[in-house]
């Protein structure tokens, strides 16, 4: 009787625990199938892994039916790093400049962890205008994307070679903000002088409103060597999500070889994803020339980024320069192309 009794209080004891690890084990998987990872990006050739995965699904399969995939557009940097301040996104394509400032931000909380473009800027004026030579700048009313994106401190960058400031620090160079489709429109209109803006908007403005190029991508690299676009994680989503990054970018290794592999088809899917987005699309010579000023790649220029940091942090628009090495993380880049797994 004292063994049967024994039995009873064990299976009394037992069977609730039982119960608990297998609620607790159905509660954790439906807690896995909640997780999403927000990717996002700007609807600019410079930004073609990001259209053309997206519309191929790519990101989608390599991280997994379990976790869900949303995309966040965007029209500049800044934007898109005020956003991962808010915890509205996890991963995303971004100028470096942007990128080195939500650094300094969050206190190095956010990390590059791969490359994506390089090139695909330029420095355009209005038709008529004759401007040669930086310092013809001096006087003139210039557009960028945004205040404090990349082409906004290149073209900094620019005036500061040229001995000429913005109006704002005491020069005689206006510097204006503009999404993209409206600084077409200034320019158009005479409203405006310049523009420094990434591709297909150069290509656009050239053919479209012929506007003269100033500096194209690679005179604009003979005074500042900066890539175009790398990839921005956080130290939070990099430790509690380490596996989906890894599976992000083997995607974004996937669609980098697929675009090499097929050029025409990637162009034919990057218009139609910024068609989708903008309600514009691109026509076929301006998307084919723009898309040929821009190296897509997974490297990251450390050499050239350490630079274009100094240079920023030179011309006043950091607090302190950011430690590269602690700004960079590409270990799992690394050990995926070590493996050669993608």
């Amino acid at each position: 009787m004292a063994i049967k009794r024994y039995y009873k209080v064990a299976a009394l004891i037992i069977l609730p625990i039982t119960l608990l690890f297998l609620l607790s084990g159905c509660y954790a998987r439906k807690e896995d199938k909640d997780i999403k990872v927000r990717i996002a990006f700007f609807p600019n050739i410079t930004h073609a892994q990001a259209l053309v995965g997206k519309e191929l699904g790519i990101f989608q399969k390599r991280i997994g039916k379990d976790v869900k995939v949303e995309y966040k557009v965007f029209n500049a940097g800044p934007a898109e790093i005020e956003a991962f301040l808010a915890d509205e996104v996890d991963i995303g394509y971004i100028g470096p400049i942007p990128a080195i400032n939500g650094f300094e931000k969050t206190n190095g909380e956010i990390k590059i962890i791969a490359g994506a473009a390089n090139g695909g800027m330029m420095l355009v004026s209005r038709q008529g205008l004759n401007i040669k030579k930086l310092g013809d700048l001096k006087g003139k009313k210039i557009a960028v994307p945004q205040f404090g994106n990349t082409q906004d401190i290149v073209l900094r960058f620019l005036l500061n070679k040229a001995g000429l400031k913005d109006t704002t620090k005491g020069g005689n160079v206006e510097i204006i903000q503009a999404e993209n489709p409206d600084i077409k429109t200034l320019l158009d209109r005479n409203e405006i002088d310049v523009a420094l803006v990434p591709e297909p908007w150069g290509t656009r403005l050239k053919k479209e409103v012929n506007a003269n190029v100033v500096l194209d991508s690679s005179q604009i690299a003979q005074y500042i060597d900066i890539p175009t676009t790398v990839i921005i994680t956080t130290s939070k989503f990099l430790k509690e999500h380490s596996d989906i990054v890894e599976k992000f970018l083997m995607a974004h290794l996937e669609v980098t070889s697929y675009i090499e592999k097929n050029p025409e088809k990637s162009c034919e899917i990057i218009n139609k994803q910024i068609s989708e987005i903008t309600s514009k699309q691109l026509p076929e010579d301006i998307l084919k020339e723009s898309f040929r000023n821009i190296k897509l790649t997974s490297e990251i220029q450390r050499e050239s980024l350490e630079k274009a940091t100094e240079s920023y942090f030179e011309l006043g628009y950091l607090r302190g320069k950011p430690n590269i090495e602690e700004l960079v993380n590409t270990e799992i880049l690394d050990r995926i192309k070590n493996k050669e797994v993608y």
